[in-house]
């Protein structure tokens, strides 16, 4: 098995089995990297860990203080590798099955109020004409959708020529679902279409994608994005570490619920495959209307 490569391995079988996305496919690669190296192994060494040794590194891990997030992220990858490598027989048995998810307090994602919303929408008008239009459309599409940032940049033209009130979109895995857009969205693209052609050179007229740009990919990056946002946030005197493309998606999660949507239909809209994960916009509206009780009820005022 002379320069046989189990990392390598596992993440073709992601790619082939499991439609892992590029993004999720690095980030394992990393993190079993960091595996082999924090335990002194080579990549072909791994699969003959045992159960001492993973301990071992998640140890190195709490005592680096990562994010709740990323240890999430790195148990997953070890777990799923080790169970590739048991299935493969690369391993007689699984040494990470004792290693348990991390019991941290939960993390509530940041949440703009509607009226920041609105005022995110307003201060987008600030900049030249065509940005100001191009950057309107971004913001009510994503509060509208829900869309994650790399499924809104990546949208083709052809998804939205015919004026739909649902989008159908392709997330995490290939797999697809139906986002909805509400009337200020479909008249913000409108009026994006009519000037979308002056971010073109008119080599590129045939760009396919709805915010095309002259990068690499051919259409806006999500850093861009962020940049424009930032640059809104500040217009609208809104501290810009609050704002991010992902936190329009938080809104509308968070927003749906406080208006009464169920949790399986938020769950099914913004493409969760575990409504564990759609869950924690509970735990937001929930301190939300915790904080509006506490502020405006007069009997949370009066003291004991």
């Amino acid at each position: 098995m002379s320069g046989f490569d189990p990392v390598r391995q596992f993440l073709q079988m992601m790619t082939v089995e499991r439609n892992a996305a590029r993004p999720t496919l690095e980030a394992y690669g990393r993190d079993l990297d960091d595996l082999a190296e924090t335990l002194g192994v080579s990549p072909q060494g791994l699969p003959g860990l045992n159960e001492a040794d993973i301990a071992r590194y998640f140890a190195d891990l709490d005592a680096r203080g990562l994010k709740s997030s990323s240890m999430q992220r790195k148990r997953s990858a070890v777990r799923q590798f080790y169970r590739f490598c048991v299935q493969e027989g690369l391993s007689a048995s699984d040494p990470s099955r004792k290693i348990a998810a991390a019991r941290k307090g939960v993390t509530l994602p940041k949440i703009l109020s509607r009226d920041e919303i609105e005022g995110l929408i307003e201060a987008a008008g600030l900049k030249d004409i065509s940005q100001a239009i191009r950057l309107r459309c971004l913001i009510e599409m994503a509060y509208a959708s829900g869309m994650r940032i790399s499924e809104l940049v990546s949208l083709r033209l052809d998804a939205v020529v015919r004026d739909p009130a649902f989008l159908i979109v392709k997330g995490k895995g290939g797999v697809e679902r139906l986002v909805p857009l509400n009337p200020p969205a479909r008249a913000a693209i409108k009026a994006y279409l009519d000037i979308r052609g002056g971010f073109l050179q008119s080599k590129d007229q045939t760009n396919p994608y709805l915010f095309a740009s002259r990068g690499a990919d051919g259409y806006l990056t999500r850093r861009r994005v962020g940049q424009l946002l930032d640059e809104a946030a500040v217009n609208a005197g809104i501290d810009p570490k609050r704002v991010s493309p992902h936190v329009l998606r938080h809104a509308f999660a968070t927003h749906l619920l406080e208006g009464g949507a169920d949790l399986r239909t938020v769950q099914t809209l913004l493409g969760h495959a575990d409504i564990s994960t759609t869950q924690v916009y509970t735990h937001v509206a929930n301190e939300r209307l915790r904080e509006v009780v506490e502020t405006h009820h007069p009997l949370a005022k009066r003291r004991g």
